[in-house]
C-alpha cells in the first residue's frame, strides 16, 4: 500500500508540474513542442503495445490496450494539429 501512496503521489504531482509548464508556453513554441510531444507519444505508444502483450493478467491486458488506444489518438491529434498549425505560416497563392 505504502509503493501505491508513492506512486499516486508522484502521478498527482507530475499533473500539476505538466500543467504550470504548458501554460506558460508562448503560442510561438506550441509547434516545435507539439512535435515533441509526438515523440514522446510514439515511445509511450510502444510500451503500451509491449504491455498489452505481455499478457501478464486481464487487468494489465486491458490497461495495456487503453494505454494503445488513447496514446493513439494522441498521435494522430498532434500530428493533424501541428500540420494545421503549418499550414498557417506557408505562402497563399
Amino acid at each position: 500500500m505504502e509503493s501505491f501512496a508513492f506512486v499516486l503521489t508522484i502521478f498527482v504531482l507530475a499533473i500539476f508540474v505538466g500543467f504550470e509548464v504548458i501554460t506558460k508556453v508562448p503560442g510561438t513554441l506550441h509547434t516545435p513542442l507539439m512535435s515533441g510531444s509526438n515523440a514522446i507519444s510514439g515511445i509511450t505508444l510502444i510500451g503500451a503495445i509491449i504491455s498489452a502483450g505481455t499478457q501478464h493478467t486481464t487487468l494489465t491486458t486491458v490497461l495495456g490496450l487503453s494505454a494503445v488506444i488513447f496514446a493513439t489518438i494522441n498521435v494522430v491529434g498532434g500530428f493533424l494539429v501541428t500540420h494545421r498549425m503549418l499550414k498557417m505560416f506557408q505562402r497563399r497563392d
